[in-house]
């Protein structure tokens, strides 16, 4: 008898990249004390840094950091960033994070005052509502009509869409324009989701899957909502987070209407366009004047120190060092034996974390390369031996500068 073939299929689920702290998930406080837990939120150590963060977080949900800025000064690999990505994930994905690098403002294309402004505007958020004449509901029916192509040939045209829509009080079927159902195919939207139409504008918004749906087996991980309650056709007020600089650019070139939903989709659209200074005025005017104290670019305040809260951070010590790049392994899903981890430590301790961090990966593409799934010491010691720290490299060029091209 022959056997029957069955192969399971892998999920198509795309993994998330891991980055140099995707490990940090906030600042590892005791609620409601705010004292910090030695080992807490992918943080390690550092407790007087992070508790002296989290009473900044907790002046600026109060409002009270108006006027002030934060500084975090610290020898290098001291957690310095990982801090800054603790403290805006405490304040949450609604207040703008905005992570810039020192080879963006040396830009060939834009200016540096101009670099700079941009992501000004980038950190400072808005919270606009509007109550908005919408349909909203769970898509019952999708059905495009086909006519044949005013431009003549064989091909077919949509004419218009069918839609059928359903809430917990009733049910509508809706004839919409062939450009609405553009925007429905943009968003993805199928039987069994829950979206809402703006009714002036057409713009359509998929606020997730039916939670009628919520056992059925889907590869793909859906946020699932509850069916709409009210009418199908009714006043709704919407809230969107946007920055200044989306505000800016979605102005810079518009097109469409001016409401929020034709803003929102405008700032989707990847076009570098010219903002004028003229034009970030008029944007804080329209918002009660947000932004007019805004610094300038164009130099630094004798007195900014006076203005800035500092926190320090201090040097990790060797099993510190230890128990981060140990978490680091295990967020890059690596097997490390004890060995290799002190071995690791120790080199974190005479070059740096980052660099003894950085070691992990090669690491275990030579363990692979040799038939084994965990890393051993020979392997780091081998990547070791592969690639220079930065010290290391310093120090060569140095000795051998007359090598070198001055």
């Amino acid at each position: 008898m022959e056997k029957v073939k069955i192969e399971e299929i892998q999920s198509t689920a795309k993994k998330q990249r891991i980055a140099t702290h995707t490990h940090i998930k906030g600042l590892g406080l005791e609620v409601p004390t705010g004292i910090p837990i030695p080992l807490a939120a992918g943080f390690v150590g550092q407790l007087e840094a992070r508790e002296a963060a989290g009473l900044v977080v907790d002046m600026i949900k109060q409002k009270k950091m108006a006027g002030k800025a934060l500084l975090l000064a610290g020898p290098p690999g001291t957690g310095k960033t990982a801090l800054a990505l603790g403290i805006s994930q405490e304040l949450g994905s609604k207040v703008p994070f905005c992570p810039m690098v020192g080879s963006e403002v040396y830009s060939s294309e834009v200016k540096k005052t101009e670099v700079l402004m941009e992501n000004f505007r980038r950190a400072i958020g808005l919270r606009i509502k509007e109550t908005k004449d919408v349909y909203e509901g769970e898509v019952t029916e999708l059905s495009p009509e086909e006519t044949e192509s005013l431009t003549g040939g064989y091909g077919k045209s949509i004419s218009h869409v069918i839609i059928g829509l359903k809430t917990v009080k009733g049910t509508k079927q809706l004839k919409l324009d062939p450009t609405i159902y553009d925007a429905l195919i943009k968003e993805k939207v199928a039987v069994g989701d829950v979206i809402y139409i703006e009714a002036n504008s057409g713009a359509v918004k998929r606020v997730g899957r039916s939670d009628a749906f919520a056992t059925e087996f889907d590869l793909e991980a859906e946020e699932y909502v509850p069916l709409p309650k009210g009418e199908v056709h009714k006043k709704k007020e919407i809230v969107q987070d946007v920055t200044l600089q989306d505000l800016d650019a979605a102005n810079a070139q518009p097109q469409g209407g001016q409401d929020i939903l034709s803003l929102m989709g405008q700032m989707m659209k990847p076009r570098k366009t010219e903002i004028t200074d003229k034009l970030r005025q008029e944007i804080n005017k329209r918002t009660n004047n947000i932004g007019t104290d805004m610094p300038s670019p164009h130099g630094v305040p004798i007195d900014l120190l006076d203005r800035l809260v500092i926190i320090r951070t201090q040097i990790y010590n060797p099993s510190e060092m230890i128990q981060i790049i140990a978490i680091r392994a295990q967020v890059e899903e690596l097997t490390v034996d004890e060995e290799c981890l002190v071995l690791l430590g120790d080199i974190g301790q005479r070059t740096s974390l980052r660099h003894a961090v950085q070691l992990l990966s090669p690491a275990s593409i030579v363990a692979k390369m040799n038939g084994r799934d965990s890393i051993c010491k020979a392997d780091i010691e081998e990547v070791t031996s592969l690639y220079l720290d930065a010290k290391s490299s310093a120090k060569l060029l140095h000795e051998q500068q007359e090598k070198y091209i001055s």
